[in-house]
Parts: structure tokens; sequence; C-alpha cells
């Protein structure tokens, strides 16, 4: 009885299939799960450490902070021997100037408090103070809602190192980390006068723990000795919050826990620093330390190369019968599909497969004449497009300037006319001149400086002007029109509702092939989500209608000819001005004729 080809495939597969799960439980068998539990503990107290190391680095960096405040002797010497109201008369700023002049923005400081040795409140500093960004006026205030038990407890107490702690804060629904640090006489220093709380955001010290979390079923958390937690990374169920809390519980009230216990299906890890009271702890299911992931991929890699090779043998000999003309057909499609459209193929017997290479050489035929009369329409939409877009001039200004030109014969002498009938002449000889689609930098700024003595002479030199265009972008090409509508833009939109000085600054430069032309004003600014918003999605709409041209009319134009990936951006802020930017590539007008 003659098996079918297509059995034999199939019960090759399943032998193999069978035959690599049988090694893949040998080789298992033979693995020893002791020794990848042993190295799965090892890396969790190996992550451990590391976070620590780098959580002491950031507390240094806080005490570093706080202590400059010995740096101001006049202050030391005041805080021991003046009175309460004289100190806060004379340095209620001091904490924040210290907050300020002493910490990045990146070290997360929200409050700064300092004490006298009586724990009354000197000076305060508080970063926000809104329902939901609210810190303590003092730290005392509401009988103990800010964890502030254990800021007393540590300046009565003989204890010099920096005490690290926390509270929480119901409007952030997150704990705050809290350092206190004594302050001494320079001249006698054990004589206490006074300390200092820094609040800080508990966020810096979640993102250095969420680089050492050991996986995504472990709780991890930083608690100070005898205290509350200061930060939880929690990826665990249920239960094992409800194992966390107790655990939690009985370190805040007995100071510690034991080197390593076995909470059910979990096991704890801690790991202390060694110069500040506060311990790292990590709850992992003893399930995550047994996973041998790094043996199974060794395992399955194993196995792929076995059954690749008995599935390669099989392959070798159905190919001789059946499946040669299949891979020639496949790989022929392939370079068609990589570019070589000119390719056919070339097995065309009387049978399946060569009917298939018939039909599909003649469905390439016919898409190639497809395709080069798509492309041939889509070439004349384009110029179209772009000869409608360039077309649009504003013809306000022209009869606005008109309007000036007379008001000014009727006033001054004819010089200043004469004056702006040559800039219009220019402006009107450049703009209308739509033979060369494309101009050069300079060609550009002499125009806008045509469009400027315009201006200036309407506007009675109200705004000053500055160019910084370097040398070498001079001969650099760009779209006929480019420039002068974003500085008209910059007067209509960003200074004409400005009091006070009025500036527009024009520069250009080119790096790493790009040229980059910036307009950008100090007036009172634009919606820069919208507008930038209105430029990605580059609605040629807005052009036509009339909206705005002076942006989206560039926008489209770079766009239709340089790519989506150029064009314009903006960057603005409300009452600060705004600053638009050109990016296209750097190319030399000789090289576009």
């Amino acid at each position: 009885m003659k098996i079918k080809l297509r059995t034999k495939i199939l019960l090759a597969s399943i032998a193999c299939a069978v035959l690599a799960l049988l090694i893949q439980a040998f080789l298992f068998q033979r693995q020893s799960s002791r020794v990848i539990y042993a190295l799965a503990e090892n890396e969790s107290y190996n992550s451990l450490q590391n976070m620590q190391n780098e959580l002491e680095n950031y507390f240094k960096r806080m005490e570093t902070g706080i202590i400059q405040i010995y740096l101001d002797t006049e202050f030391m010497n005041d805080l021991g021997q003046k009175s309460l109201e004289e100190l806060k008369q004379v340095y209620y700023q001091r904490a924040k100037d210290l907050a300020r002049d002493r910490f990045e923005v990146s070290d997360g400081v929200l409050a700064l408090y300092i004490y006298n040795r009586d724990h009354e409140l000197v000076s305060s500093y508080r970063k926000f103070s809104t329902p939901k960004h609210n810190y303590p006026k003092d730290i005392y205030d509401e009988g103990g809602a800010y964890n502030a038990d254990k800021v007393r407890e540590y300046a009565e107490s003989t204890e010099n190192d920096m005490l690290v702690s926390g509270y929480y804060n119901t409007g952030l629904n997150r704990t705050i980390v809290r350092f206190a640090i004594k302050l001494h006489k320079t001249n006698h220093p054990d004589e206490e006068i006074g300390y200092v709380v820094c609040d800080a955001d508990s966020k810096v010290v979640r993102r250095i723990m969420e680089k050492y979390n050991i996986s995504y079923n472990t709780f991890t958390w930083l608690q100070p000795h005898g205290d509350i937690p200061i930060c939880v990374i929690d990826f665990g169920d249920a239960e094992d919050m409800q194992t966390f809390e107790e655990i939690s519980t009985s370190i805040k009230d007995t100071g510690n826990a034991s080197p390593k216990q076995e909470y059910g299906e979990n096991v704890l890890f801690q790991v202390e620093q060694s110069r500040y009271p506060l311990t790292a702890y990590a709850l992992t299911a003893q399930s995550i330390l047994k996973e041998n992931q790094r043996l199974l991929t060794q395992n399955l890699v194993l196995i792929a190369v076995i059954l690749t090779g008995l599935l390669s043998l099989l392959i070798l000999y159905v190919t001789k019968t059946l499946t040669r003309p299949l891979e020639e057909l496949s790989a022929t499609v392939k370079q068609i599909g990589a570019g070589e459209t000119e390719l056919r193929i070339r097995y065309t017997e009387q049978d399946e497969i060569g009917q298939l290479g018939t039909e599909f050489n003649h469905m390439l035929d016919e898409m190639e004449r497809l395709i080069g009369k798509q492309y041939e329409s889509e070439l004349l939409r384009h110029k179209a497009e772009y000869k409608a877009l360039q077309a649009q001039i504003n013809p306000h200004f022209l009869y606005n300037t008109l309007d000036t030109m007379s008001s000014i014969a009727s006033i001054q002498d004819c010089e200043i006319v004469s004056g702006l009938c040559q800039s219009l002449s220019n402006l009107f000889r450049y703009s209308l001149d739509m033979s060369h689609p494309y101009a050069t930098v300079a060609s550009e700024v002499n125009h806008l400086k045509n469009y400027i003595f315009v201006m200036n002479v309407r506007m009675r030199d109200e705004i000053q002007y500055r160019f910084d265009i370097a040398d070498e972008v001079l001969q650099d090409s760009l779209p006929r029109i480019s420039i002068q509508p974003l500085v008209e833009n910059a007067i209509n939109h960003g200074l004409r509702n400005k009091h006070g000085k009025k500036e527009i600054c024009i520069s250009a430069e080119a790096q790493d092939g790009r040229l980059s032309i910036i307009v950008e004003d100090n007036g009172v600014g634009l919606d820069e989500d919208e507008i930038n918003r209105r430029l990605k999605e580059n609605d040629n709409t807005l052009a036509e209608a009339g909206e705005s041209i002076g942006i989206y009319n560039i926008n489209a134009r770079m766009k239709m000819l340089y790519g989506e990936e150029y064009g314009m951006e903006v960057y603005s802020r409300k009452g600060e001005g705004t600053s638009v930017r050109i990016r296209i590539p750097e190319k030399k007008l000789d090289e576009l004729i």
C-alpha cells in the first residue's frame, strides 16, 4: 500500500516533535534545580544591593545639600542665640534660599523646614500649595498626621546621623520621603541649636527602585527601622498585599525583620544600607526563583537545531520531485519584490505551476502599465497643487501698502514715496515670477528686506529686525517666498497687540545636511499645540481657504517637495513670543536645475 507524500510529511513531523519532547525531558531531568534556585536567590540579593548603593548616593546628595546651611555662618550663630521672633523677622526666607540654591530639580525637593532646639518653626518653604499638591506649613500641625513624632524623637535623641523617614500625603495619595539633620554650633559641636527637615518626592526613589525590581510578581519596598515604608513597588495580588502589610507592620513595631523568612509561597529578602538606618525588602514568589528560563531557552534552541536538521533532510528529499519549481518561482517573486521589476517567471511548463507563472507574468505587465499611468497622473496633480499653493498671495498687503503710499505722499517729500515704489516694484517682480519655483537664501533675504522697508514706513520703525544668516547657506536653495510670509505672520499675530519693545530675529544655518531657518519674535505668543497639530495633519484646504497662508501654505509646499519628514514646527509661549522653524534638505540651487 503506497503512502501519499503529504502523509509522509505529517508522520515525519510528528516523529520529530515527539523526539524533541523526549530530548527536552531528558535534559531537564539531568539539570540541578537547587543550583538554579541558588543562582536566583543570589541574583535577588545582588539586585537589592545595587539598588541600595544607588539610593545611598541619592541620600548622600540630599545630606550634602542640607548641610550647606553651615556656610551661612551668620544664620548659624543667630540660630543658637536669638529669639524665635527675631529669627523669623530676619530669616523667614532662609528655607526657600536653601531649597532653591542647594538642590537640583531632579532631587525632587517639595518642602523644607528649619526648627530651633525647642521644635519651633523658624523658616519654611513649600514648592506648591494647592488642594492636590498640599504640604504642611509645619510638620507638627494636625496632631501627628505628618509622622512628625519620628522627627521629634530623633531631635531629642543622641543620634547625629541623618534621619530618613516619611509621611503619607493624602492629596498626592503617596508617601513623601523625609530627611532630617541636626544643627550644632560651629565652635561647640556638642551643642545642638536646631534641625532641618527636608521633604522630597518619592518619585525619585521610585525611579531608582524600579530599575532593580526583580520581576513583575514581586513586592519591593524601602522601610526605615521602626518606621513606615517610604516607597513601595507593588506588583503582587491581594494575598501578597496582605502579607506585605503584615511584614511592614512588624518591621514598624519591632524595628527589623528576620534575615530570611518564608511566608506561604513567598520568600522575603532584605538588604540594609551601610550608612543610613533603612532596609530594602523584596517579597518574591518561590515559583519565580525556581524558573529556569535560560536553561529552557538553551534546550529549546538545541531542540530547534535537531528538528531543523531532520526537517531539512526531509525537505531535500521532497524538493527533488515536487518543490523545486516552487522554490524557483518564490525566488523570482522575491527578486521582483526587492525592486527588480523587469524579471519574469521562467518556469512556464504545461502544468499547474507553469500556468501560475504565466498568469503571474501577465499580472506584472498589467501592474507596470497601471503604475506608469498612475505616476503620470500623480505627477500632474502635484504640479498643479504646487502652482496653486504658490499662487496664493494676500492682496490685502498690496492694498494696505498703496493706501500708505497715498497718505505719505500728501504729507511728506517724494523721496520716501520713491523708496516705497522701488521696494514694491522689487516685491512684485519677485513674488509674481513663477518661472523658477526655487530661490537662494540670499534672494529670499533680499526680498524680505524690501518687505521690511515697506513695513517700517507703514509702522514708523516700531519693530527692530535682526539677521543672523550663516555665509555658507546664502547659496542654499529653498522654495520661493518662504521667509517673508513668516515675518508677516510674526507682525500680524505676534507683535500687533504687544506693548513695549518689538523684535524679530531671522536666522539660518546648516547642520548634518539640513537647512534650518528660524523666524522668532517676542510677541504675545500663539496656541503652539493647535498649530503644530494642523501642521502635522498638512490639510491643504487650510491654504486653499486662505487661512494663515504664511504657515500652512509654506508647510504644504515643503512636504510636497521634500517629503513628510520635513516642513515647519512652531514653538511658542503665551506672553513671551513665538519661534517658527523651517527644516529642509540642504541643497545648492544648481543641484536642482
